[in-house]
């Protein structure tokens, strides 16, 4: 009997131990859960960054400026890292500031968004404008060679330049002075008190310069006019290649023909030349 008994106590016993040894693990897997559970899919919210009113409205203009598409208040709130009501107030307060008629732009809400646009009512104007405004510089390859050589080496004389660039200039000084690019500098006084030319304010304008010593160096020069020349090289060969294409059709069923008349036409003109 007794022997009966002892399986029996063992077994309990070892149900006993593992009811406590899962009352035990029980807790610790809610913890580990709870843990894994914490974070956020998105992670932490970034702070919000802090600007006075001031500041912040200097802000939206500028972003609204250089958007091309209209921008949205929920797109500029979550790229600011501002709430949403803030920037709605000073939204509000920005299209209400540009409807003033001393301004000229204004900022409109269209499709949900804010764009930033010349007022309706001076569009003639700006368009009246916009018409009178100078067409974009263009010059030939020889008026900027000129022009540069001018720019280094003024005040300079035609024949000077003459002598630097090996071929005449005289057109293209012309042009020159017609651009209001150079202007008279005086005459050099030797033998033939040949006219002076030098660069002026509306050179310095035209190329972004503020004055002479930002040209660049005559290295740098040189690597510009070479590039020029591949470039202007580059397309002279597309635009004959093109040609070629476009005439090649035209002229090939031509070529039997005149290959078998020539030779005969020949002799006869010949011969009436000599009677005559």
């Amino acid at each position: 009997m007794a022997d009966e008994l002892e399986p029996r106590e063992q077994a309990e016993t070892a149900a006993a131990e593992v009811e406590a040894v899962e009352a035990l693990v029980e807790p610790v897997g809610e913890i580990e859960v709870q843990a894994v559970a914490e974070p956020t899919p998105g992670g932490p919210e970034e702070p919000a960054v802090e600007y006075s009113d001031t500041e912040l409205k200097a802000i939206l203009e500028a972003v609204i400026y250089v958007t091309e598409e209209p921008l949205e208040a929920k797109q500029i709130a979550l790229a600011l890292r501002q709430p949403p009501a803030r920037i709605d107030a000073l939204l509000a307060e920005l299209v209400e500031e540009f409807a003033k008629p001393e301004r000229g732009l204004q900022i409109r809400e269209i499709a949900g968004g804010f764009k930033m646009a010349t007022k309706a009512e001076l569009h003639d104007q700006v368009r009246l404008f916009v018409k009178n405004l100078k067409p974009p510089l263009k010059l030939s390859l020889a008026a900027l060679e000129t022009l540069a050589v001018i720019a280094y080496k003024q005040p300079i004389t035609a024949p000077e330049i003459m002598e630097i660039r090996g071929v005449q200039g005289g057109g293209v000084l012309k042009t020159l002075l017609d651009r209001k690019l150079v202007q008279v500098a005086g005459r050099k006084n030797v033998i033939g008190k040949p006219i002076l030319y030098k660069t002026n304010k509306e050179f310095l304008v035209q190329f972004g310069l503020s004055s002479l010593k930002e040209l660049p160096s005559l290295k740098e020069f040189e690597e510009l006019r070479r590039l020029a020349f591949s470039e202007e090289e580059a397309e002279a060969t597309v635009e004959a290649l093109e040609q070629r294409e476009a005439a090649a059709p035209a002229e090939a069923p031509a070529v039997p023909a005149e290959a078998t008349s020539a030779p005969e036409a020949a002799p006869e003109n010949a011969a009436v030349q000599g009677t005559v």
